[in-house]
């Protein structure tokens, strides 16, 4: 599992992209969002993630918003 945050979203046409911790830019489509919707999401809002390689490069799926732990 990876993590990162949202970076940039296109909303008209339903994708967006990760900047992953380790710095790679991930792209992603409102299909592989778990447990929120597309228009719920913001930049930099962070989130775990499985990434695919595809012809095209690396895909995001498996998305989940991080929740802030408050104690």
């Amino acid at each position: 599992m990876f993590t990162g945050k949202i970076n940039k979203l296109v909303r008209q046409r339903g994708f967006g992209f990760i900047s992953a911790t380790d710095g790679r830019e991930i792209f992603f489509n409102q299909k592989d969002l778990v447990g929120i919707r597309f228009d719920e999401l913001d930049e930099d809002l962070k989130v775990e993630f499985q990434v695919e390689k595809t012809p095209k490069g690396p895909c995001a799926f498996d998305i989940h918003v991080v929740k802030a732990v408050t104690i």
